[in-house]
């Protein structure tokens, strides 16, 4: 069985491409990361008139923690710095904002601002902006496999009441729908861990464009992409 070309309800992003594009500059890396991070509103920004319901980006995972320390500390502060400039503005242009990833390794401050973001936004359904910061595909299965573990040592769960459809009730984002395209900008042609599960169907585009060049033009020819391909779901055309 098809599914009737449409555009995607739920894009996620790996915004990959900001080193390079401030090293094309002779600029350091951090100053990439900044124009990448005002790139996200554009993109944002552009969802409702696009029907895109919900974005997810992949800002920072588990694996980025072996940068320099000085790029590290770089993005973290930025981080917050995103959450503090951004609150507002997303308040008003009813975008409500969510965070997965393991965040106890995340500065207190960092966590704060972060549960601080997520309630002030969390009455806003225009769109749903998350934001996957110390996320990694793998160690959120993990996870989320001990989580349903203890559920079953403790009697809340059977054993043989587990399916495909169980798992996902204890991932990072079981509130979301399931990303329908995934798109990595910069040229790469990996997933590099991100949502290894919740991607298993999506459709997938590789663009060359950096991320701080990924415009909204770009941004609407890749969801036009899209809209012309055809989802069988391991089916077959009828």
């Amino acid at each position: 069985m098809s599914t009737p070309a449409q555009g995607p309800r739920h894009v996620a992003i790996i915004m990959d491409g900001n080193g390079r594009w401030a090293q094309q500059r002779g600029r350091p890396r951090l100053l990439g990361h900044r124009a990448g991070a005002k790139r996200v509103r554009e993109i944002v920004e552009a969802c409702p008139d696009n029907g895109v319901e919900y974005i997810t980006i992949f800002a920072f995972s588990t694996e980025n923690w072996k940068r320099t320390q000085e790029e590290v500390a770089g993005l973290m502060g930025l981080f917050r710095r995103y959450i503090e400039n951004e609150a507002q503005d997303m308040l008003g242009q009813g975008v409500r904002v969510r965070f997965i990833g393991d965040r106890l390794r995340l500065d207190v401050k960092l966590q704060r601002l972060m549960n601080w973001i997520e309630a002030l936004t969390a009455h806003n359904t225009r769109v749903n902006l998350t934001i996957a910061i110390n996320y990694g595909g793998r160690d959120e299965v993990s996870r989320a496999t001990k989580r349903l573990a203890r559920d079953v040592a403790a009697g809340r769960l059977d054993p043989d009441d587990i399916t495909d459809e169980t798992l996902p009730r204890y991932l990072d984002t079981h509130v979301l729908p399931d990303p329908d395209l995934v798109i990595r900008t910069s040229g790469e042609a990996r997933i590099s861990n991100f949502l290894l599960w919740q991607s298993a169907y999506a459709e997938y585009e590789f663009v060359d464009t950096l991320w701080p060049d990924f415009r909204r033009s770009d941004f609407e020819a890749v969801l036009a992409r899209y809209s012309g391909r055809d989802r069988r779901f391991g089916g077959i055309k009828a």
